[in-house]
């Protein structure tokens, strides 16, 4: 039983590494490839649906409903709208070097959302790791500062894109638990749509063709297949948790950075890259398990029945993962676990 909460918990926080390092390859790309805030936005979401679209066989998760129509809106203006604007803005006009580490922030907002909205626990280990990370985004902010106001203006523009992406993420929680490849879909095209809507209002004008294949294709991986893998971290781990993992990314953005020459390394960003180190390693060392309840409830899903929590019978037998209304008896055991749709529970 416990290896199987484990098991999760580590699948989950594979997810959410693999969606750290596509995301964080994807900055110094958006640096290079420089178009309107608004088109850039709308290229790298119609990149990112371009990228799920491929599909073998049917899904075992639960489809999108016309009931989460709001939810998918609301994230698709924060995250495929404001944040990737606020992003492009502010990384032309501070070095990729320092907009990729800044990033980290987007853990603590993120974090400290989940905490405020669904009451995600908040422990020592990654009470600690928030500190360091917002102490290193301090720095960086100060170091961009200290170079010209335009540095400045640059690195709040990013911080701003990370605030707006926390918030996309605490919206879109609930859509987790739904089939990833369709939420992405339906919330790229969305935040596709508004931006190019935008853009037309401020007047931003078209890239080259090469840029603009080059922001489709930074998009499909960054954004598509990054937010897809976020999601399936998200069901497994919780908001927080996936969050603060995600401070991966700023360190492969650097490094992708300073290896293609659109960066520099000073003693600010050392700093800050040794501060953020330090609280993702508390974070992937921190361990959650104790006593629990689960009431009795039906609700519908995507699970396995090896998994300790779905033990209902089918005829014919059913194994792997699969999706359908079902009912859950009560229950108390003891196991390691991540905020999934089964552990939400208060502490």
């Amino acid at each position: 039983m416990s290896s199987t909460g484990r098991s999760a918990v580590q699948i989950g926080a594979g997810f959410a590494l693999l969606a750290a390092c596509l995301f964080g390859v994807s900055t110094p790309l958006l640096r290079h490839f420089h178009a309107g805030p608004f088109v850039t936005a709308s290229l790298l979401y119609t990149g990112a649906a371009l990228a799920s679209l491929p599909h073998r066989g049917v899904s075992s998760d639960t489809p999108i409903r016309i009931r989460n129509t709001p939810r998918i809106v609301a994230a698709a203006l924060s995250g495929a709208v404001i944040a990737p604007a606020c992003l492009a803005w502010g990384l032309s006009r501070t070095t990729a070097t320092v907009g990729s580490l800044l990033l980290a922030s987007e853990a603590f907002f993120t974090v400290a959302l989940a905490a405020l909205f669904y009451r995600e626990p908040i422990g020592k280990r990654l009470g600690a790791a928030l500190a360091l990370i917002t102490l290193a985004s301090m720095v960086l902010v100060r170091g961009a500062g200290s170079a010209s106001l335009g540095g400045l203006a640059g690195a709040l523009a990013v911080m701003a894109a990370c605030a707006a992406w926390a918030l996309d993420n605490t919206i879109a929680r609930p859509l987790a638990d739904l089939d990833a490849r369709q939420v992405v879909i339906a919330k790229s095209l969305m935040g596709a749509l508004l931006s190019v809507a935008i853009a037309l209002g401020f007047g931003e004008t078209a890239p080259p063709y090469a840029v603009a294949l080059g922001l489709i294709a930074t998009g499909g991986l960054g954004y598509g297949v990054s937010l897809r893998c976020y999601l399936l971290a998200q069901r497994r781990i919780g908001a927080a948790r996936t969050g603060s993992i995600f401070a991966t990314a700023p360190f492969v953005g650097a490094l992708a950075a300073w290896l293609t020459g659109q960066g520099e390394i000073d003693r600010s960003t050392v700093l800050a890259g040794c501060l953020v180190a330090l609280g993702l390693y508390l974070q992937l060392r921190e361990t959650h398990g104790h006593e629990h309840a689960h009431d009795a409830m039906d609700h519908e899903h995507a699970h396995r029945h090896d998994d300790g929590h779905h033990a209902h019978a089918h005829d014919p037998p059913v194994t792997g993962e699969h999706s359908h209304p079902h009912r859950h008896t009560p229950l108390r055991h003891t196991h390691p676990h991540g905020q999934d749709l089964h552990h939400r529970h208060g502490h």
